[in-house]
């Protein structure tokens, strides 16, 4: 004779949306990484194009404000006159160029390194910033164990944010040491408190925020998508630094033909 199996307990009405609520959590979190290393290499392949490029892209625009000068000169046309007022307006100083081009001009002209990579001259590499893939793979332990969106209460959301902003910051920079010392940092401090048990009213709005959020990173995400920088990198994945010198080989061939077509005009050939 056996005997019988005490009943199961009946689940809780808001077990099953419970579950789907760390199940959204756990997908945006995964979306929000996906999305800032994404990020981070768009901006750090930026200001590699920007610093290996901008000094040639500055040179043709200064060599087409001169040609169009010698051709008003020559011609005197009135059309000629405002096309060459308007070429060399654009290569005016602006204020904080020094800045947006990363060391390597000022309001004053090109550094006398930009001015040697023009003429294929030794100079010095610009920063890279590229994080390893140490340091990639400790950037997604931080942001899956310390995501804010894992605490309930604010106090503890509140010390999560302030923490993942500075494991941002130093993923931006590529800073493997200081990212080993901010996992040592978590791994020592307070431990996450358990989540309580939520009413269902709670764990529906819950569920709406997830979704507006994961709409406004997809936005993000579309945006850098379909950014110059992205399309770039898509043509080269695997091979940026080369993408670069190629388009720099080809801007320095244009250069060449500017400056001939000068000599020209000014009766220098």
């Amino acid at each position: 004779m056996t005997t019988p199996e005490p009943d199961q307990p009946a689940p809780r009405p808001e077990e099953r949306l419970e579950q789907a609520v760390r199940a959204a959590e756990q997908a945006l979190i995964e979306y929000e990484i996906a999305v800032e290393t994404f990020r981070v290499e768009v901006e750090n392949f930026s200001r590699l194009h920007e610093q290996r490029l901008g000094p040639l892209y500055t040179r043709i625009e200064e060599l087409d404000a001169e040609i169009a000068e010698a051709k008003a000169a020559r011609t005197g046309d009135p059309e000629d006159v405002r096309r060459a007022a308007e070429a060399r307006a654009r290569v005016l100083p602006m204020p904080g160029v020094e800045e947006l081009l990363h060391g390597w001009m000022d309001g004053d002209g090109l550094f006398p390194e930009a001015a040697a990579m023009l003429t294929d001259q030794a100079v010095r590499p610009p920063q890279r910033v590229r994080p390893s893939e140490e340091a990639r793979k400790l950037y997604r332990e931080l942001a899956r164990k310390a995501h804010p969106d894992l605490a309930q209460e604010e106090a503890e959301r509140a010390r999560r944010e302030e923490f993942l902003s500075r494991v941002n910051a130093a993923y931006a920079r590529g800073d493997e040491t200081l990212l080993r010392e901010l996992a040592d940092e978590w791994a020592a401090g307070p431990v996450p408190p358990e989540r309580r048990p939520s009413p269902a009213e709670e764990l529906y709005a819950r569920l709406e925020w997830l979704a507006q959020r994961k709409e406004l990173l997809t936005l993000v995400a579309r945006e850098l998508e379909e950014g110059a920088i992205a399309g770039m990198l898509r043509l080269a994945p695997d091979d940026p630094d080369g993408l670069l010198d190629e388009i720099a080989g080809r801007l320095r061939s244009d250069i060449a033909q500017r400056e001939a077509e000068l000599a020209g005009l000014l009766g220098h050939a």
